[in-house]
């Protein structure tokens, strides 16, 4: 068998006795040679993320203001973890440096990874394996993207024999300074190094054995998935759908290695495999994603087809307030844009008077409640009846639609509907397709 990379998520590594199986999984073969761990996640519902903690301390040391509280809860943290592991690692000394670096005014970023690096130490001392420094291997550019010296560096740094813990989240920019990847990152993280090795496989441990078709929160008897392609796990994942980062997708699909979703507190289960391809069943939806909290720009001017280079000069007073969109539906005389409420943040106004004072158009308002829901499934292409189906089912539901989005792909429906209606469209739409 080849080499496995395996990325444990945070409530995976949360306590001492989470993090003993992990190591019981990792040594179940020694394929499970690239070990990506995650900071330690909650232990419960009332329980805080060590990342939160940390950027509370980084908050509060810019401040000037003490940080003693919650850091004694992330000494405390690990202090349990390495005391409950019988590991032989001098976690007080690190934790006193860390605390040093954040009262001097340590970056951000920094901060952030600190999870994730003291996790991978505790991890590497467990498994009596290598631990690789993530900013000597991962490398972004002065843009923030990633350099793509990285996967020379990885393969040229782990092509010994034995175990390599290689922390999740970060690595360095141009200048040698820690730099993340955004919340979520390890599983991104997991990638690159799963490419840079040419894995067999990259395992991604979580608590869930692997996706559901939606959210059991909204659906709670909703169906596994147990293959889905890359291309419908990125649009669902970028829909809201959590079990996987939406931009962890790139590095492996493009080396075709498949992604292996799996359960760390059940695992035997089969869990979820990402593939480059899958066998088409009459399951013609594989899921149902969807999230609130979103404004559309709506622009109504007479001819406006008729008006060259219209569209773009939106899209640049957009671009200009530093404003990304998510989608851009348009009719003859209309255009909308859709972006986020954290993105759009309190630009609305500025933005909504700049285009009446440049276009010049009958109507321009900022619209906000509405919720966006993706239906994806690579067997929808070309298949006949997927749509009506769809907004029958919305329909029945008194759902009233606002936005339909389709692309060129035809493997995804996007509707926009009011925030409120956004739990029973998913219902409504699940129940359509698998009721």
């Amino acid at each position: 068998m080849g080499d496995i990379v395996c990325k444990f998520g945070g409530s995976s590594l949360a306590d001492a006795s989470q993090i003993r199986k992990a190591i019981e999984i990792i040594g179940e073969t020694e394929a499970r040679r690239f070990v990506v761990p995650s900071a330690p996640g909650k232990r419960d519902v009332e329980d805080t993320k060590v990342t939160d903690l940390l950027l509370l301390c980084h908050e509060l040391a810019r401040q000037q203001l003490d940080i003693a509280e919650p850091f004694s809860r992330i000494e405390e943290r690990y202090g349990e973890i390495v005391e409950g592991l019988g590991v032989d690692l001098d976690i007080i000394g690190l934790l006193n440096q860390l605390r040093v670096d954040i009262e001097q005014g340590a970056s951000v970023d920094f901060v952030a990874s600190r999870g994730e690096h003291l996790n991978g130490r505790v991890m590497a001392a467990t498994l009596d394996a290598t631990f690789v420094e993530p900013a000597e291997v991962i490398k972004f550019t002065g843009s923030g993207a990633l350099d793509d010296q990285t996967y020379r560096l990885i393969e040229e740094k782990i092509s010994g024999s034995g175990r390599y813990v290689i922390p999740g989240f970060y690595g360095a920019a141009p200048d040698g300074e820690i730099k993340t990847f955004s919340r979520g990152g390890s599983d991104i993280t997991g990638a690159v190094v799963a490419r840079a090795v040419t894995a067999e496989v990259y395992e991604n441990w979580t608590d869930v054995s692997g996706m559901l078709m939606a959210d059991p929160r909204i659906v709670p008897d909703a169906k596994p998935v147990h293959e889905i392609t890359y291309r419908e796990i990125r649009e669902l994942a970028y829909m809201g759908a959590g079990v996987f980062h939406d931009e962890a997708m790139f590095p492996v699909r493009d080396a075709g290695i498949p992604v292996n979703i799996l359960n760390t507190n059940e695992p035997d289960e089969p869990g979820t495999m990402i593939l480059p391809e899958r066998k088409l069943t009459d399951r013609y939806v594989v899921g149902v994603a969807g999230r609130p909290n979103f404004s559309m720009l709506f622009i109504e001017k007479a001819l406006m087809n008729q008006t060259k280079g219209f569209g773009r000069r939106v899209l640049d007073v957009v671009a200009e307030h530093d404003i990304s969109y998510e989608h851009s539906p348009s009719g003859i005389d209309t255009m909308s844009v859709i972006i986020s409420d954290e993105e759009l943040g309190d630009k609305g106004e500025s933005l909504v008077s700049e285009l009446e004072s440049l276009l010049q158009p009958e109507r321009v308002m900022m619209l906000p409640g509405l919720a966006l829901i993706a239906t994806v499934g690579e067997g929808m292409s070309h298949r006949i009846g997927i749509a009506a189906t769809l907004f029958s089912a919305l329909a029945e539901a008194n759902v009233n639609v606002r936005v339909i989005d389709q692309g060129a792909s035809e493997i995804n429906i996007i509707v926009g509907v009011e925030e409120q209606d956004f739990e029973r469209a998913v219902r409504a739409i699940y129940g359509a397709f698998e009721g």
